[in-house]
């Protein structure tokens, strides 16, 4: 079984089937990562390129690790150094990699909708690394995996995703896939994060902090993203850790055996306490090694390759 599509730009677009078959290629993948040589010749001889005009740390080099372990040629693009600056469009820049004998186009992108334009216009597979406040279709996949490898599986687990929900790709697409794979989720944060319209995503509004937490299974804090927001969200950043920082005190809310993620990077004493990032409850590091495995096995699935 392969994606019904030669891309990965959304959620919404892939179904329950589809995203068990990414998990469980992920997990074989992830098993690669374990032996002493951690390399595949799956898609030996084709060419990827991460295309990204947003910074980015753990995504890009992600992607950059997962293509090198399938064998792939490796292409990386800053825009801030490349003819982007001076004045090149995305379809040229786009245009330009194809010659150079791309088959996966890995683009992140700070407006919303840019990878389904690009998807529409090349014919080269393009996974979506993020775009604008839209989504982040790999970064829901990885917290999946996590979550299935901590918790057994998906369906009925109590989820609480917490902060900057207005703006966060991150939040979006794991509202999407955690819905549709029987997941109960709850939003909590400041009124002016959590609006009511998120209502019709079929979700649980919570502003209080303790009573959202009380007995879920798993807790997804989120960064606040000064960088896509205007000033008036919240009084000052103690405030917002005071009432919705995650502590020990109000992780003790959750089931014992909760876990705590953040897809990072991670605003220490701002939305999450030091003490509770590095607690034994803590499963952020495992989300950065499942998502190599995440992407091994989409970068896979989108090339089309035959098992």
């Amino acid at each position: 079984m392969n994606l019904r599509s030669k891309d990965l730009i959304s959620i919404k677009d892939i179904s329950a089937d589809e995203i068990g078959h990414i998990l469980e290629t992920a997990a074989g993948f992830k098993d690669v990562l374990g032996r002493d040589i951690k390399k595949v010749p799956a898609l030996r001889g084709k060419t990827t390129v991460n295309l990204f005009y947003e910074p980015s740390t753990r995504t890009r080099t992600s992607f950059e690790v997962a293509a090198k372990r399938l064998s792939t040629d490796v292409i990386n693009i800053a825009t801030s150094t490349s003819s982007v600056v001076k004045g090149e469009t995305l379809l040229d820049t786009a245009k330009t990699v194809l010659a150079l004998g791309a088959d996966i186009v890995v683009i992140r992108h700070k407006c919303s909708g840019t990878p389904h334009f690009l998807a529409r216009n090349i014919d080269a597979s393009v996974v979506n690394a993020g775009d604008g406040t839209n989504e982040h279709p790999t970064q829901a996949l990885l917290d999946l995996f996590t979550m299935k490898e901590h918790k057994g599986g998906i369906q009925g687990l109590e989820v609480a995703i917490v902060g900057d929900i207005l703006h966060s790709r991150v939040a979006k697409s794991n509202i999407y896939a955690l819905t549709k794979l029987g997941a109960k989720v709850r939003l909590i944060g400041p009124p002016t994060f959590v609006p009511d319209c998120l209502k019709g995503l079929g979700v649980d509004l919570y502003t209080d902090m303790n009573a959202g937490l009380e007995g879920v299974d798993v807790i997804m804090m989120l960064r606040i993203q000064l960088e896509r927001q205007g000033k008036g969200f919240f009084p000052s950043t103690q405030e917002y850790f005071r009432n919705w920082g995650l502590t020990a005190a109000r992780v003790s809310r959750a089931k014992k055996d909760a876990i705590i993620m953040h897809p990072g990077p991670m605003n220490r004493g701002i939305e999450i306490a030091s003490e509770v990032a590095d607690s034994s409850r803590s499963v952020i590091l495992d989300q950065v090694t499942n998502g190599i495995a995440v992407r091994m096995a989409v970068l896979y699935l989108v090339s089309g390759v035959r098992e």
